[in-house]
């Protein structure tokens, strides 16, 4: 992910330079390395909802529920899950600004180099660790592992390898409204604006109509987040506007709803976690407000030059922490019989080494070819 710059004076849109001028390669100094942070964060958020705030295959995992195995932190680690909310923001405010002034062909090979080879692999390791005689997960059919590889799994109605696979799902028709809306016509102030309207008010008839096929098209649990970071994308590059922070503000409304209303329940035994609505409002602030200092530049002293590297390890540990994490977490406190908090922490670290080997061997090699193969 190529990171903005920090912004400058507010410069009207004919003032504004190009996204390859002011987004290129540009230099470390130039780069918004927080958010790569941010990224990282984020994904870790999600691993430790995963590995200690929730139940099910975990449980397995663990030998017991997780509620046993970290009695004082499972609850605190049931609020991970709302990583994918800041994921969502962060894609928002990404796309849009590699979107703008690209070609149609230029953003669709570079989304689809992006996300597919490391997922690829990541399906392959999956179905090649629950294949091994010893481990007690089941694999997914031939004919469905082999639907997995397209990423429309969901769609379709194949099981799915990678249990985190539904927000890829997500981000691919978020891709398609934003190309379609805005990279196709070419992206402005203007259209940017009236598209993130557009699909508010989509959003909100959709969730009024109850019909299924505007569900799935303009997916209202999640689009006010991408709307969130695509108007803080606008304060970033055009500075402080009241549009854009209404945008902003809107999403984040909107968008505290969807959560609370998807998240929160109350206290009962059938349930794993009980989550608080007030906590649930208060991390996607913080989420939101963490995007907003980096795309203010009011964090430019977290310029840390490892940021981008661990940036670039945040979509392959995303990938293969779940499932993956299961086996090492059974193997390391199950079979080895180590302590619950050490195993946390040795399978994170697992998780994040085979990341980087993803990231060396996969997505540095393959990453550029399948982009110049498709955009030549």
């Amino acid at each position: 992910m190529t990171a903005p710059t920090v912004p400058g004076p507010r410069l009207t849109e004919a003032q504004a330079p190009a996204a390859g001028a002011q987004h290129g390669s540009g230099g470390a100094a130039g780069r918004l390395r927080a958010l790569d942070g941010l990224r990282l964060i984020a994904a870790l958020m999600v691993a430790l909802y995963h590995y200690g705030g929730r139940d099910g295959e975990i449980g397995q995992a663990w030998g017991r529920s997780p509620r046993h195995e970290f009695p004082h932190l499972s609850g605190a680690f049931a609020y991970g899950c709302l990583g994918v909310q800041i994921f969502f923001v962060i894609s928002g405010f990404v796309i849009c600004m590699s979107g703008w002034g690209r070609p149609l062909r230029s953003f669709f090979a570079s989304r689809v180099a992006r996300l597919y080879p490391a997922y690829w692999v990541a399906i392959a390791l999956v179905t090649l660790v629950f294949a091994l005689p010893w481990v007690t997960y089941k694999t997914v059919s031939p004919s469905d592992t082999l639907v997995n590889l397209t990423m429309l799994q969901q769609p379709v109605g194949a099981t799915r390898v990678l249990g985190v696979c539904w927000t890829l799902w997500a981000e691919l028709r978020f891709y398609a409204l934003f190309a379609l809306c805005v990279v196709l016509p070419g992206a402005t102030r203007h259209r940017v604006v009236l598209f993130c309207a557009g699909w508010t008010l989509a959003t909100v008839i959709t969730t009024a109509s109850h019909l299924e096929v505007l569900r799935v098209v303009f997916m209202p649990e999640y689009s006010a987040y991408f709307i969130g970071g695509i108007g803080l994308y606008l304060v970033h590059r055009f500075g402080h506007d009241a549009l854009a922070w209404g945008i902003v503000a809107m999403s984040f409304l909107v968008g505290q709803h969807y959560a609370v209303a998807g998240l929160w329940h109350p206290p009962n035994p059938h349930y794993f976690s009980y989550r608080s609505a007030y906590v649930i409002i208060a991390v996607l602030a913080l989420g939101y407000a963490a995007v907003a200092l980096i795309a203010l530049g009011k964090v430019r002293w977290a310029n840390w030059s490892w940021l981008p590297f661990a940036g670039a390890l945040t979509y392959p540990f995303y990938l293969v922490h779940e499932h993956l994490g299961w086996v090492v977490i059974g193997v390391l406190h199950r079979r080895l019989g180590l302590p619950s908090a050490a195993v946390f922490v040795m399978t994170i670290g697992v998780m994040l080494v085979l990341a980087w080997l993803m990231h060396r061997v996969v997505e540095r090699r393959l990453t550029p070819l399948l982009r110049r193969a498709l955009a030549p």
